[in-house]
């Protein structure tokens, strides 16, 4: 497994980074999450919200069998976790309590990376960088990132945190894969300059780039468009034109000896602004796929293949900012 920088950070992530998201609803969570570890991955990606706080929960069990400073853990902090009106959102009061509920179901005195999960239209900004500040300098929090922020909202916070001299942003949680690519045009030219490095979510495409999904077939059973996650899965990109254009991903992933989920997350990782992909999975085995994908390097021909199969159907807009992951063929 091989390590990159977190943006300009002296913080180095595993190219693959660990999400348990969704497997916490599958069952096998621990087993996978453990298999993860065995497999050389070291960054460890969740939320408060996954699963009602279980995943915090089982992913605490699973990295207390590791020495606490050869891993990375990443959490998230502003989905609704309970039923009271501050039990969301980026208020100074929320996040404060959600860091602390964070830190006692992950068993760890600080987490590496602490992210805003979604922009707070409602709350000043000013208020959520001080109450991450504050974090930082109790040293609970090490580093501070966002998910699914615009470029605008990421350069504000950026500039904010330079004139009230709080620790700024490093690390940006976007969705990015062969057919979700709206970070391209602002986001990653931005992220770029200010030394913010890439966390990309669902390089598979939420199992659509996996190649499981055939056109002319039904989902295939206990895949996530047909188990307990096709709430959560865009099942509007299950046509025959996204599927067919997919099927053909298959010679060229054969051609250089690697499975199409492994040629997927290689083509994310081609893009130097991204530190790791996050990858998911129901079963161990998927884990140790994907994970083998860190050793992949695609070459000039094979992303202009790529290209030259997707480019009609890929999501380049970056108005769909943020991205949810039933959002792709809407």
């Amino acid at each position: 497994m091989r390590h990159r920088r977190l943006g300009r950070t002296g913080l180095r992530v595993s190219e693959i980074t660990f999400g348990n998201w969704i497997n916490v609803t599958e069952g096998s969570a621990e087993e996978v999450a453990r298999t993860a570890l065995e497999a050389g991955i070291t960054t460890f990606d969740t939320a408060d919200v996954y699963a009602g706080t279980l995943a915090e929960t089982i992913l605490g069990r699973v990295l207390a069998a590791a020495r606490r400073e050869s891993v990375v853990i990443s959490t998230k902090v502003c989905a609704p976790v309970g039923p009271g009106p501050n039990d969301r959102g980026l208020s100074r009061k929320h996040v404060m309590e959600a860091a602390h509920g964070s830190l006692r179901r992950l068993g760890t005195d600080y987490i590496d990376l602490y992210q805003a999960h979604r922009y707070d239209e409602d709350t000043p900004l000013e208020e959520t960088l001080r109450a991450f500040d504050d974090l930082v300098r109790q040293g609970k929090v090490l580093y501070v990132g966002v998910s699914e922020w615009t470029a605008d909202q990421i350069s504000r916070a950026l500039k904010l945190a330079g004139e009230m001299g709080l620790d700024r942003i490093v690390a940006n949680q976007p969705q990015y894969n062969m057919l979700w690519r709206v970070i391209e045009a602002e986001i990653v030219p931005l992220c770029a300059r200010e030394g913010i490095g890439q966390l990309v979510w669902s390089p598979l495409a939420q199992g659509l780039l996996t190649g499981k999904y055939r056109p002319g077939a039904a989902p295939p059973a206990g895949s996530r468009a047909h188990g307990p996650a096709r709430s959560q899965f865009s099942v509007g990109a299950l046509t025959e034109d996204v599927l067919a254009r997919i099927a053909r991903l298959g010679a060229v992933a054969d051609d250089l000896g690697v499975t199409v989920p492994q040629l997927a997350v290689a083509w994310v990782l081609r893009n130097p602004a991204v530190s790791t992909a996050i990858v998911g999975a129901t079963e161990p085995r998927q884990i140790v796929e994907t994970a083998a994908a860190s050793e992949t390097v695609l070459d000039d021909e094979a992303a202009a293949r790529i290209d030259e199969i997707l480019e009609p159907i890929v999501e380049r807009d970056p108005a769909r900012t943020p991205a949810h992951p039933t959002d792709y063929r809407k």
